[in-house]
């Protein structure tokens, strides 16, 4: 579960560093460190040297990656659904907001904020 916010992000994005990684997912440097090493060990991201600063490497999804992200995209949509089940839109939309502004207070971003 931890590696789905990189692989999503970066599904988007295309490739960013590890700082921007550390920006924007809110967690220390040591963990996406530690949680990006697992993952080019399990073959889902690789590095590469940035074209424009040969001091940094971009983080990219590797094809293997991109061939699982609609499995992972699936269970969290699920867990979503299950954790929601009995509530009204209104409802949803309200969860979201004050699960936002929580998060926003503990200075760490939420998706879907």
């Amino acid at each position: 579960m931890s590696q789905l916010p990189v692989l999503i992000h970066l599904s988007e994005s295309g490739q960013n560093s590890q700082a921007e990684l550390v920006a924007v997912l809110g967690v220390e440097q040591p963990s996406v460190s530690q949680l990006l090493n697992r993952m080019e060990r399990d073959g889902l991201i690789d590095r590469v040297p940035d074209p424009a600063d040969g001091r940094v490497r971009l983080v990219r999804l590797t094809s293997l990656a991109r061939l699982q992200l609609p499995k992972g995209r699936f269970v969290l949509d699920d867990v979503a659904k299950q954790a929601s089940k009995g509530l009204g839109e209104d409802e949803k939309r309200q969860l979201v907001s004050l699960l936002s502004r929580v998060s926003y207070n503990l200075g760490s971003p939420f998706p879907g904020s």
